[in-house]
C-alpha cells in the first residue's frame, strides 16, 4: 500500500490498523482534490488484508474547518462548481467496509464535521469543537449531515447544532453521543490508535459483518441526501444574504442579513 496519496494524505501502518493522517495547513480545508486523495487512501487500506481498522486524524491545530469559503481560488467556495463531485467523495469515504476511528484535536466545522462523522468512533481533546455553522453563511447543510447528525445525537440536537450553528464543546458532545471519548491532547492519538487496535484484534470476517449490518445503507442514505442538499444549496448561493454569509465569515463578524 502507499505512503502518500497526493501532497497531503498520508498512511502509515501500525500492525493491523491503517493511520491517515490530513496535512493541509493551515486548517485542513475540504476541497475536492483533498477528498479524492483521502477517498484514495481509504479505499487502499480498505482493499489491504493487512488492515483492520483505520484511524483517522490531522496535523494542526484544526481537525477540518470544512471549505474555505474565504479563498476565491477554492471551486468549492467560488461558485460552489465543485459541490456535487465533493459529495461523490463522501459517498466514496461512507462507502469504506474497515471500522474507521476518529482523532479530533481541534475544530471540526462544516464538511470537517461531515468528515469527522464518517468515522465510527470520535475520541476528542478538550480542546475539540465542533459546529454545523451553515446559517452563519446562510448556507445550507451539505456532506450528508441531515442525515448522518440526527442518526447520530438524535433529532432534537441535530436541530439545535444546525439552526444554531454553536460550537459544541468535546465534553458536551461527549454528553451527546457525538464523541465517544476526551482525552487530554497529549494522549489523543495514542488514544485513538488503542480503540482501532481493540478493534482490529477480533476476528476480522465477524467484524466487518456486524459493521455492516450497523451500517447497511447508511452510504445510499448519504448519496440520496447530498442531492437533496445540493438543491437546497443551489438555491441559496444565489442570494445575497449567501455573499454577505461568506464576506462576514472573512471579515470574522456577524451577518447582516436581509432575508433575499
Amino acid at each position: 500500500m502507499k505512503t502518500a496519496f497526493g501532497d497531503h494524505v498520508k498512511v502509515a501502518l501500525d500492525g493491523h490498523v491503517a493511520v491517515v493522517t490530513l496535512d493541509r495547513p493551515p486548517h485542513n480545508f475540504v476541497s475536492v482534490e483533498f477528498m479524492a486523495d483521502l477517498a484514495d487512501a481509504m479505499e487502499a487500506a480498505d482493499a489491504s488484508n493487512d488492515v483492520r481498522a483505520i484511524v483517522l486524524q490531522s496535523e494542526g491545530r484544526t481537525f477540518s474547518g470544512g471549505a474555505d469559503f474565504a479563498s476565491p481560488t477554492d471551486k468549492v467556495a467560488s461558485g460552489m462548481e465543485g459541490v456535487n463531485a465533493l459529495y461523490d467523495q463522501a459517498v466514496r469515504l461512507f462507502s469504506v467496509q474497515k471500522p474507521i476511528v476518529a482523532a479530533v484535536q481541534g475544530s471540526a466545522v462544516g464538511a470537517g464535521l461531515g468528515l469527522a462523522l464518517v468515522a465510527d468512533f470520535r475520541i476528542a481533546a478538550p480542546e475539540a469543537r465542533f459546529a454545523a455553522n451553515f446559517v452563519k453563511l446562510s448556507f445550507h447543510p451539505g456532506f450528508g449531515l441531515t442525515h448522518t447528525l440526527p442518526r447520530l445525537v438524535g433529532q432534537q440536537r441535530a436541530a439545535l447544532m444546525f439552526l444554531t450553528g454553536r460550537r459544541i464543546k468535546a465534553e458536551e458532545g461527549l454528553a451527546w453521543g457525538l464523541v465517544d471519548e476526551v482525552v487530554p491532547m497529549a494522549e489523543l492519538r495514542e488514544a485513538a490508535l488503542r480503540l482501532a487496535r481493540e478493534i482490529a484484534e477480533n476476528a476480522p470476517l465477524a467484524v466487518l459483518a456486524t459493521r455492516k449490518t450497523l451500517r447497511s445503507g447508511l452510504a445510499a442514505a448519504v448519496k440520496a441526501q447530498t442531492g437533496v442538499e445540493h438543491e437546497e444549496q443551489a438555491l441559496l448561493r444565489a442570494t445575497e444574504d449567501f455573499a454577505e454569509g461568506v464576506r462576514s465569515v472573512a471579515e470574522r463578524r456577524p451577518g447582516n442579513f436581509v432575508g433575499r
